[in-house]
C-alpha cells in the first residue's frame, strides 16, 4: 500500500517546568491536613485492609534503613550474600527514593483526554502519548524543543494502543478507534496498514509487537485478535473472546506466549504455535469484573491483570490458572475515564497504578487522595504513594521509562512526568 500523509503535523507549546520554590509534598505529609477536613468517626483506614490472598497486606511500608549496596555486591562477588538479596537491597534502595519525586514537567497538548502512553525503548527522555482525538505527541523532556504534534481525525479517532517500532524508533504501530492498525512515522506518514475495518462498529482497541519474532498482534472490539508478520502478512484472525479485547501482550521472554484480557471477564493464555480456534487457549483465568489489562512482568515470568472495579491480581508461570495474590484496589471504570491500568517497574518486582478513591470500597476514607500507588510483587504490600497537590486528577497510565527512574502519567489532558526532586534541581 502507498504510503499516504496524515493530517497537518504541528508543534504544541504547552510546556510546564514546574517551580523549583514550590516542594509538593507527599500523602504522609499532607495526612494532618486531610484529617482536619474528615468528619469524627471515620470509616477504617486503608491501612487495615487485608482482603489480599498475601498474609498482612497494609498500607505504605516504611522500609528499614538499607545497607551499603556496594558493601552487598561486595559480598555477593565473595559468595556471601545471594543474588535475590543483591536485588532485594537495590529495590529497597530504590524505593527510598520514591519519597523525594515529584513532577519534573507538566505538559497538557490535548483537547482531549490522553488515552495511551509508551517510552522510546532507548531514550529514557523521550516518551509518546496518543489522545482520545487521535492526537500523537512525541515529547523529549530532556531538551528545550518543543515536542513533534500529529494532529488527529477528532471524534472517533482515539488512539488504543501504542508502540513504538523496535526495528526503527523513528516509527511507532498505533491501534485507534478510526478503524486501522497501522505503522507510521513522525511526519504524519502511514507506511503500512496492518488491520483496517470496513465498518463504523468495529474499530481496533490493543496493540503488541514483538522484534524477535517480526510479529504484531491487535484485538478489536468484538473479540477478534489478528495475529500477522511485520510485512503485513496476516497468519490468522480469529475470534478469541465474547467481548471487546481491551490489551493483548506477548511474553517479553516467550514471543510465542500470548495474554488477551476482555470485557467479558477473562484473560487467556495461548501458544501461538497451537492456535486452532477460540477453545485451544493454554489457561482461561476468570475474574469478577471486566478487565483492563494483562501485562507480563520483564522476565517473563509473572502476569498483572487489572479489572474494572477494585481487584489487581498477579499470576506466576508455575501455576497460570491460579492468582499468586489478590490486591484490593480502588480504580472503577467510569465512561469519560481513560481505563486505569497497573503496570510493572522494568527493573524492580514493584506494580505502580492511579487510585480512584471509591466511596464503596471497604477501606475509603473520607477526602482520598487520587494518589498514584506503588506495591511490592512479592508481598503485595504498599510500599509508597505519590502525590502532588497542584495535579491531584486521576493518573489513569502511569509507566516508568526502562531505566526505571523516571515516571509518566497521563491524568485527563495533562502528561506528567515525575522524578527525584535532587535531578530537578540539576535541570
Amino acid at each position: 500500500m502507498a504510503p499516504k500523509k496524515r493530517p497537518e503535523t504541528q508543534k504544541t507549546s504547552e510546556i510546564v517546568l514546574r517551580p523549583r520554590n514550590k516542594r509538593s509534598r507527599s500523602p504522609r505529609e499532607l495526612e494532618p491536613e486531610a484529617k482536619k477536613l474528615c468528619a469524627k468517626g471515620s470509616g477504617p483506614s486503608r491501612r487495615g485492609d487485608s482482603d489480599c490472598l498475601w498474609a498482612g497486606l497494609a498500607g505504605p511500608q516504611i522500609l528499614p534503613p538499607c545497607h551499603s549496596i556496594v558493601r552487598t555486591l561486595h559480598q555477593h562477588k565473595l559468595g556471601r550474600a545471594s543474588w535475590p538479596s543483591v536485588q532485594q537491597g537495590l529495590q529497597q534502595s530504590f524505593l527510598h527514593t520514591l519519597d523525594s519525586y515529584r513532577i519534573l514537567q507538566k505538559a497538557a497538548p490535548f483537547d482531549r483526554r490522553a488515552t495511551s502512553l509508551a517510552w522510546h525503548p532507548t531514550h529514557p527522555s523521550t516518551v509518546a502519548v496518543g489522545s482520545k482525538g487521535g492526537d500523537i505527541m512525541l515529547w523529549n523532556f530532556g531538551i528545550k524543543d518543543k515536542p513533534t504534534f500529529i494532529k488527529g481525525i477528532g471524534a472517533g479517532g482515539s488512539i488504543t494502543g501504542l508502540k513504538f517500532n523496535p526495528l526503527n524508533t523513528n516509527q511507532f504501530y498505533a491501534s485507534s478507534m478510526e478503524g486501522t492498525t497501522r505503522l507510521q512515522d513522525f511526519k504524519g506518514n502511514i507506511l503500512r496498514v496492518f488491520a483496517s475495518s470496513d465498518t463504523i462498529n468495529i474499530w481496533f482497541c490493543s496493540l503488541d509487537v514483538s522484534a524477535s519474532s517480526r510479529m504484531v498482534v491487535t484485538g478489536d472490539n468484538v473479540g477478534n485478535v489478528i495475529l500477522l508478520n511485520m510485512d503485513g502478512k496476516e497468519l490468522w484472525n480469529l475470534r478469541m473472546h465474547k467481548k471487546k479485547v481491551t490489551h493483548v501482550a506477548l511474553n517479553p521472554c516467550c514471543d510465542w506466549f500470548l495474554a488477551t484480557a476482555s470485557v467479558d471477564q477473562t484473560v487467556k493464555i495461548w501458544d501461538l504455535r497451537q492456535v486452532r480456534g477460540k477453545a485451544s487457549f493454554l489457561y482461561s483465568l476468570p475474574h469478577r469484573h471486566p478487565v483492563n489489562a494483562a501485562c507480563f512482568s520483564p522476565d517473563g515470568a509473572r502476569l498483572l491483570t487489572t479489572d474494572q472495579k477494585s481487584e489487581i491480581r498477579i499470576y506466576s508461570a508455575s501455576q497460570w490458572d491460579c492468582p499468586l495474590g489478590l490486591i484490593p484496589h480502588p480504580h472503577r471504570h467510569f465512561q469519560h475515564l481513560t481505563p486505569i491500568k497497573a503496570a510493572w517497574h522494568p527493573r524492580y518486582n514493584l506494580i505502580v497504578v492511579g487510585r480512584y478513591p471509591d466511596p464503596n470500597f471497604k477501606s475509603c476514607t473520607p477526602y482520598e487522595m487520587r494518589t498514584i500507588d506503588v506495591f511490592d510483587g512479592n508481598s503485595g504490600k504498599m510500599m509508597c504513594q505519590l502525590y502532588d497537590p497542584e495535579s491531584s486528577g486521576i493518573s489513569s497510565l502511569n509507566e516508568f521509562n526502562p531505566m526505571g527512574d523516571t515516571l509518566a502519567s497521563a491524568m485527563g489532558y495533562h502528561i506528567l512526568i515525575w522524578s527525584q526532586e535532587e535531578a530537578r534541581t540539576r535541570k
